[in-house]
């Protein structure tokens, strides 16, 4: 399947956001400054920039009107900006929440149905997209893979963000890629339950009260301390503003966090099942 003729959760070109790079590139060396120097001075990673600067990455308008005032860039940038609609291997319904992600204070997130994308490994990733119908062309799944990865960069290039996840347990017994696949992710989930900015909790499988049956959500604060939520079906997706809306929310994952096994239950019961 040619990129023309792709549904809007597939992968899109990235020529809008290579161009916008080879723009922000050209006023950060302007006004004299290195790539080290730019992302110290506006407060994000080097790494960071340089995906933005590569077209690998979409710019969150917090670092658009950071870059258009420390690089005088005349509105160029903000007008660059708005320009663009594409996010290479994001789907559509996706990409705002994507971009709200990348300057979040706190992220929460409740799974019922497979591994959150922040905590996949690539081999774990690879069989969900394979498994897609209809099934995805192998440039494709590769745009796919790419654009999770750079996602799960978020982790690590934003410690001053709280990540807090809840998943429940099924999940790493439906074996999802084989046993070596499903041994590999709970090491990985294991690994990144040590950073302090990332707490994991297990739902058990049995469970008395449940404030999640309503399914998957996720919520996010700004660092406005203003609140959005998502929730995702099969082929789309919300973004929740309303106040009253994601305040029903916060009250149902504060629930589930009570009800889940603690943190610490929680990584011994993973390592039970690493165990195995």
């Amino acid at each position: 399947m040619s990129s023309s003729t792709q549904g809007s959760n597939e992968p899109e070109p990235t020529d809008g956001l290579r161009a916008f790079g080879a723009v922000l590139k050209s006023f950060r060396k302007r006004a004299g400054y290195t790539q080290e120097a730019l992302a110290h001075e506006i407060g994000y990673s080097v790494h960071f920039l340089a995906s933005i600067e590569q077209g690998r990455r979409f710019p969150p308008p917090r670092f658009v009107d950071q870059c258009e005032v420390t690089l005088d860039a005349f509105g160029t940038l903000r007008l660059a900006a708005h320009q663009l609609s594409r996010q290479r291997g994001l789907a559509s319904w996706f990409r705002r929440w994507a971009q709200l992600e990348q300057e979040a204070v706190a992220l929460s997130t409740y799974e019922c149905r497979l591994i959150p994308g922040l905590l996949q490994t690539e081999a774990y990733a690879r069989t969900l997209f394979s498994n897609q119908l209809p099934p995805l062309g192998d440039e494709q799944i590769e745009a796919q893979l790419t654009a999770r990865v750079e996602r799960q960069l978020l982790l690590t290039e934003r410690p001053n963000t709280a990540y807090s996840f809840i998943l429940e347990e099924h999940l790493f017994l439906r074996g999802m890629g084989g046993h070596e696949v499903t041994m590999e992710l709970i090491d990985h989930v294991l690994g990144l339950a040590e950073r302090r900015n990332i707490e994991v909790q297990i739902m058990p499988l049995v469970q008395k009260s449940h404030a999640g049956l309503d399914g998957p959500v996720q919520l996010l604060e700004t660092p406005e301390n203003k609140w959005f939520g998502y929730s995702e079906g099969q082929r789309s997706g919300q973004l929740i503003s309303d106040p009253k809306e994601t305040s029903v929310l916060q009250m149902r994952y504060a629930r589930m966090r009570a009800q889940a096994l603690t943190f610490e239950d929680s990584v011994s019961l993973l390592e039970r099942m690493r165990g195995a």
